[in-house]
């Protein structure tokens, strides 16, 4: 219904959201909360101020064929993955050690047919991190490759270092919620390749994650739990630490 002008200005004085509710409707869904939809093209925007570090959010699959023999092993993949991530951690001591003056953020997330955070993106903390580790639910079901991945990146914007990356463990195909390579894309755009996507494909073929090569990252296979290590130290050491000496950043200079 639309009102008189008198009318309107009555309904003013007594109050604005009255004015609007009844003379301009369209303005009072925005004034009550209602926002215009998210731009589906904008990018990602830090939560917190930025500095010199690197967060990496380590995504392990818990799917039920990670319960299955590992190749050239008599335990399971997930056993087998657990720790090779383990022995990773042995390279961040040391770096730590050798550039305490770097931060190192590491979050910790499982997925199955959902997505489960054990960690999220913290200061490197080995025993939190063991701990969070031991946490591990027995392998079982789907494969939420993607959800994974969209689930993880936020906490990368709420870590509060330029270097985002997401280190991805698994042995199979996505079969649940959104597909990786939707995912993969869409954080190379609205990161605007800020977020770097590093695959470990474990006892299957890395040719799976052939997209990651369009958007800047990479996939390297792995057919048993030696190799798995050695795709882990590639990845983690070979990229991630390597990069962070000669990164030429320096702490933001505040007004």
């Amino acid at each position: 219904m639309r009102f008189s002008r008198d009318t309107c200005i009555g309904l003013a004085a007594v109050g604005l959201m009255t004015w609007m509710a009844a003379c301009d409707p369209s303005r009072a869904g925005r004034s009550a909360g209602a926002q215009a939809p998210a731009d589906s093209a904008a990018t990602y925007q830090a939560e917190v101020e930025e500095g010199v570090g690197a967060a990496v959010a380590i995504l392990l699959d818990t799917s039920g064929s990670m319960r299955d023999r590992a190749p050239g092993d008599a335990r399971p993949k997930y056993v087998v993955a657990q720790e090779a991530l383990e022995a990773m951690l042995d390279a961040t001591d040391a770096f730590v050690a050798k550039r305490p003056d770097f931060p190192i953020k590491i979050g910790l997330y499982t997925f199955s047919s959902s997505v489960r955070t054990l960690r999220s993106i913290q200061p490197y903390d080995r025993g939190a991190i063991r701990d969070a580790l031991a946490t591990l639910a027995l392998p079982g079901g789907g494969t939420a490759i993607g959800d994974a991945m969209q689930e993880a990146r936020p906490d990368l914007y709420r870590a509060g270092v330029f270097r985002k990356y997401l280190l991805v463990v698994t042995d199979g195909d996505n079969t649940n919620g959104r597909s990786p390579d939707e995912v993969a894309r869409e954080i190379a755009q609205k990161s605007e390749g800020a977020v770097q996507v590093y695959f470990v494909a474990f006892d299957t073929s890395p040719q799976k994650f052939a997209f990651l090569k369009d958007v800047g990252g990479d996939a390297i296979g792995a057919g048993t739990g030696a190799e798995l290590r050695q795709a882990l130290d590639g990845i983690y050491q070979g990229k991630i630490l390597a990069e962070a000496p000669g990164a030429g950043e320096r702490e933001q200079v505040k007004p």
